[in-house]
């Protein structure tokens, strides 16, 4: 009974991250094209994502599988949620290049652009002693800000370009 109790929580608390609290401030003045206040962007424009750099540099870590914790992808192929990845392919362990297109398209919506930790992608699964969220169902993905794929992915979010 307790178990099932414990489970109903965590169930509101992922909707409620998900569908019930508004988009931060950054993220909506993001979305509008001005910088949002407190952006870290050195430019006074919003950087632009660059596709190349995500499908080589940050693709690959939602399928790394990390110590302690499942892959990004266990949980998010074909959530019901934000973070929605493609299906692989059958027999793939890689995206196609319209897999890969879409999970662009998809990731592009969580982030904020010139602003990392204001962006859903880096900040949930972020430890909450790092900056991050105090709830995530796939646990601490990143337990600091200095995490090697927590610094790539907020390279991305800053701009970086595929070399």
């Amino acid at each position: 009974m307790r178990r099932g109790v414990e489970l109903s929580l965590a169930l509101v608390l992922v909707w409620m991250l998900q569908f019930a609290i508004p988009r931060s401030t950054a993220q909506s003045a993001s979305k509008a094209g001005t910088p949002a206040p407190g952006a870290t962007s050195s430019s006074a424009e919003t950087p632009a994502l660059d596709y190349g750099f995500f499908k080589t540099r940050v693709e690959p870590i939602f399928l790394k599988k990390r110590p302690t914790h499942a892959r990004c992808y266990a949980c998010h192929e074909e959530a019901n949620h934000a973070l929605k990845l493609a299906k692989l392919s059958p027999g793939n362990t890689t995206w196609t290049e319209e897999e890969s297109r879409r999970n662009f398209e998809t990731v592009s919506h969580i982030v904020t652009p010139g602003d990392p930790l204001g962006s859903i992608l880096l900040h949930h699964p972020l430890a909450p002693e790092a900056g991050g969220d105090a709830f995530h169902s796939g646990g601490r993905q990143f337990e600091s800000q200095n995490d090697v794929d927590w610094k790539t992915i907020a390279d991305w979010v800053r701009g970086s370009k595929a070399n």
